[in-house]
């Protein structure tokens, strides 16, 4: 991968005092830190600050569709854009919230106008969930504008790194529900 200038955290990236051989490292978990640990600690490392900079940067987004958004909300926006209609238990099973939890935030993005509902005509007793045309136009306009900062950002990668990078956090993402 290309890392110009570390991880921007502050820490380093990849080398270290902890990326040593010392196979005594591990001493709190029993386990030693060398070899192929090493690669599982640059992962979290490297994950933490991914994760940092994405809530931030979720943050930001979600203010950019709305101001009164919260920045939770905008993947439940990013996934009803994908898929159209669903009930509010596919989208909170997707996301990983309870049932409490969704309702107040599909009941948020109701009020902002960003999504409506309406009954399940598979199920009379059910909702489906969608995006009205602005609160598609809106979340479009944000998720054109990163994708654009992610082509600049990324500008110097050979596409197939790209690609693999996209393939990798994917394959994470779809085995990461511990």
């Amino acid at each position: 991968m290309h890392d110009e200038g570390g991880n921007g955290d502050g820490g380093e990236s990849g080398g270290g005092a902890d990326s040593g051989g010392g196979a005594d490292s591990g001493a709190d978990t029993g386990m030693p830190t060398a070899g192929m640990d090493q690669a599982f600690l640059a992962l979290e490392r490297e994950l933490t600050v991914l994760l940092r900079r994405a809530r931030a940067k979720s943050g930001e987004m979600a203010r950019a569709v709305h101001p009164d958004l919260e920045s939770a909300a905008y993947g439940l926006l990013a996934r009803l854009d994908e898929t159209g209609r669903l009930r509010a238990t596919e989208l909170a099973a997707y996301i990983g919230v309870g049932k409490a939890t969704m309702s107040r935030q599909l009941r948020a993005l109701e009020h902002l106008g960003l999504i409506a509902r309406e009954p399940d005509p598979a199920d009379g007793r059910a909702w489906l969930v969608h995006l009205t045309d602005e609160g598609r136009a809106r979340f479009r306009a944000v998720r054109d504008a990163r994708r654009v900062a992610y082509v600049r950002q990324l500008a110097g990668w050979d596409r197939d790194e790209v690609a693999q990078l996209a393939q990798l956090l994917h394959q994470l993402n779809r085995g990461g529900e511990n």
